[in-house]
């Protein structure tokens, strides 16, 4: 079969029918006539496609352990998110919603003790984050692993600031209780921009779009026998709420982060008063 504009996908499908992976085949057909379209539809010239290539070989020159900026580049197209919500409906009806993993979940999270504080900073206003972990019957799910990281209350991660901010600033894997209960200590955490001192960063300029997120807390829950979930406690009432800059914002994840001014109460906890509070339960599915 001659290479053409009309039959170049199916020429190129051809060149695949042989693998034997009928998952890999399908993806690799289905992909090959859209990106096939796709070209015969914008009509790219010669020099504009090798701008394409340009980019996207930055875009990997700008991935090392601590920071992915092709995650990123899925973000901010929305296909992280979509991907997220389409395994969430798959696979984990009723569960909490799920949202990107984001491009700073690059350092392994380490084990803390229920209570213990991820801000090792100091300095801040202290904020108390509790939950329960559940099935989507209610019931609790002990030994659960409840895996936090977030920016601080100035908008930064630890790996932002190498050398300025303590290593593993901000990140925690904590053990539900027997009640499947946790929580932890830390700072409400502040609005950011996304990276922009790479690839996206230029993206995101030529089209006019803002780089921020609005202040949240990542988590990751788990138990043996449910399937995980990727997810975020959104400030509720933060900057940018309503134009996170990766689209991952869902009303159902909002949480208030109140202000509590109560000396007894601060004691209880083991911070000073006043503190914020925030309640973010998570509900796993069985797998």
């Amino acid at each position: 079969m001659d290479f053409t504009a009309e039959q170049s996908a199916d020429v190129v499908v051809e060149a695949f029918s042989r693998t034997e992976d009928p998952r890999l085949r399908s993806v690799l057909t289905s992909l090959t006539q859209h990106l096939h379209a796709f070209v015969r539809e914008v009509d790219p010239t010669m020099a504009e496609w090798e701008r394409v290539i340009d980019f996207l070989t930055r875009v990997g020159h700008k991935c090392d352990d601590t920071r992915q900026e092709f995650i990123l580049l899925s973000d901010v197209f929305g296909v992280t998110m979509l991907v997220e919500t389409l395994e969430s409906e798959r696979n984990s009806s009723g569960s909490t919603p799920s949202t990107v993993l984001g491009p700073f979940h690059m350092v392994e999270s380490p084990p803390r003790e229920l209570g213990d504080t991820v801000d090792l900073v100091g300095g801040g206003v202290p904020c108390v984050v509790e939950g329960r972990v559940t099935d989507t019957e209610g019931i609790p799910l002990p030994g659960a692993t409840v895996d936090v990281w977030q920016a601080d209350d100035k908008g930064f991660y630890d790996v932002q600031k190498p050398g300025e901010m303590p290593d593993l600033n901000g990140r925690g894997l904590f053990t539900t209780d027997t009640d499947g209960r946790y929580w932890f200590r830390t700072v409400k955490p502040a609005f950011y921009p996304i990276p922009t001192d790479g690839p996206v960063g230029e993206l995101l300029e030529a089209t006019s779009r803002h780089p921020n997120r609005p202040g949240h807390i990542h988590f990751i829950g788990a138990a043996e026998g449910h399937h995980s979930v990727t997810t975020h406690a959104f400030v509720a009432g933060s900057e940018w709420i309503d134009s996170d800059a990766v689209f991952a914002v869902k009303s159902s994840l909002l949480t208030e982060f109140e202000l509590v001014d109560d000396p007894e109460q601060a004691a209880r906890y083991g911070v000073a008063s006043p503190f914020h509070h925030a309640r973010f339960d998570l509900v796993l599915a069985p797998e």
